[in-house]
């Protein structure tokens, strides 16, 4: 099954047994059922592994984690609270540019899709990669978790100086055995509007990775957007 895999080759050198085992085998099933009752799912099956594509794995230097694909048409792309150019800024993302222009004066984006800040080695990695059109959550408990758990763990051992940005408890959760003698973890309340006032707001972790990556010798992230990226793959 792994060499039928769209995963970018880093990753799939790595990963591939992952592809082999009973749980992906199970989750592999269940969405080519929902497939075959005409259910939409989110991202495109081109896009669900987008994550991967954008941020190899020896280019890894920023981690966030989210939790489930925007479930609204045209939204999710397989990067973690991205959307597409032209799609309207989800709340989570508007606070996350709200926090960004507080942190580092940078002017809120008007569009949303992150794939500059993947390019750059920031890995947008959901939890669960895949959902159902109009259903919140529908595809968690399938697999998904087992997965992107061996993806925090790949990047924990394979890599050095990473930093983890951890946004709301589930991702703390799903963080917890990070090594943080090893990387940068970062936590902070969830940015969603229930929460981001609670902390996310003044969280300052754009700059503190900044002021990591540098401690590190390497250069910063541009957190800044173009008006219109160049690609929207």
């Amino acid at each position: 099954m792994a060499s039928r895999v769209q995963l970018e080759a880093s990753w799939l050198r790595h990963l591939a047994p992952e592809f082999e085992k009973p749980y992906m085998r199970g989750l592999r099933a269940f969405l080519q059922a929902e497939k075959a009752a005409g259910v939409q799912v989110f991202p495109p099956g081109a896009e669900i592994f987008n994550a991967f594509a954008h941020t190899p794995l020896e280019r890894t230097r920023v981690v966030i984690l989210g939790q489930d694909p925007y479930h609204g048409p045209g939204q999710a792309h397989g990067l973690c609270f991205s959307v597409r150019p032209g799609v309207a800024l989800p709340p989570s993302l508007q606070n996350i540019f709200k926090e960004l222009e507080r942190d580092l004066g940078i002017p809120r984006p008007q569009q949303g899709c992150l794939i500059p800040w993947a390019d750059q080695g920031v890995l947008l990695l959901n939890s669960v990669l895949t959902v159902a059109a109009g259903r919140a959550a529908s595809h968690q408990g399938k697999g998904w978790e087992t997965f992107t758990d061996s993806v925090v763990d790949l990047v924990n051992r394979h890599c050095r100086g990473v930093v983890f940005m951890l946004w709301g408890s589930y991702a703390q959760r799903k963080g917890a055995a990070i090594d943080r003698d090893r990387h940068c973890v970062l936590t902070a309340p969830h940015p969603s509007p229930l929460s981001a006032h609670r902390g996310f707001i003044g969280c300052g972790h754009f700059s503190a990775a900044n002021t990591w990556l540098a401690r590190q010798g390497q250069p910063p992230i541009d957190w800044e957007l173009p008006p219109q990226p160049k690609g929207t793959a």
